[in-house]
């Protein structure tokens, strides 16, 4: 179900948020974000990046701030749904990265799941990926697959 008009402004200020953050590299700013609880989830697009709990989502932040010299991103195409106290996000986003002086953009989705606790939409469960470049459209797996 698509979000109103108040619920979509509340939760585009978290996503935007989140990017400012991100881009400072506020660590205690993105936790700041995200529920406290055990079980909350961050995947990022590395295989060893699926964290669980504050802990390990602090120590995600940690090392992606650490190994680059700057990053900014640009929010592009979203969408914005929610039921009750339930809230949802797609996006695609440009990440512009700065690593050893060597810059360059990547193309990135995420999808979003937040809860709303009292006043505050808190996330619960953040998942980040990248399109698989070799993939041409209209093609739903890419080209030189292992089998």
């Amino acid at each position: 179900m698509k979000a109103d008009v108040k619920t979509e402004t509340e939760i585009m200020k978290i996503l935007k948020r989140s990017f400012e953050c991100y881009e400072k590299k506020d660590v205690n700013g993105m936790l700041d974000l995200f529920a406290s609880d055990p079980d909350v989830v961050c995947i990022g697009t590395g295989k060893d990046e699926k964290r669980v709990g504050p802990k390990e989502i602090r120590a995600q932040f940690e090392r992606d701030f650490s190994q680059c010299d700057s990053i900014s991103c640009n929010l592009g195409w979203y969408t914005i749904s929610a039921a009750g106290t339930v809230a949802w996000v797609a996006a695609d986003y440009l990440v512009h990265v700065a690593i050893h002086g060597q810059k360059a953009e990547l193309t990135m989705r995420t999808s979003i799941v937040l809860e709303q606790r009292g006043q505050k939409w808190l996330i619960v469960h953040m998942h980040g990926s990248a399109p698989m470049t070799e993939q041409e459209a209209g093609e739903s797996f890419p080209p030189k697959i292992k089998i």
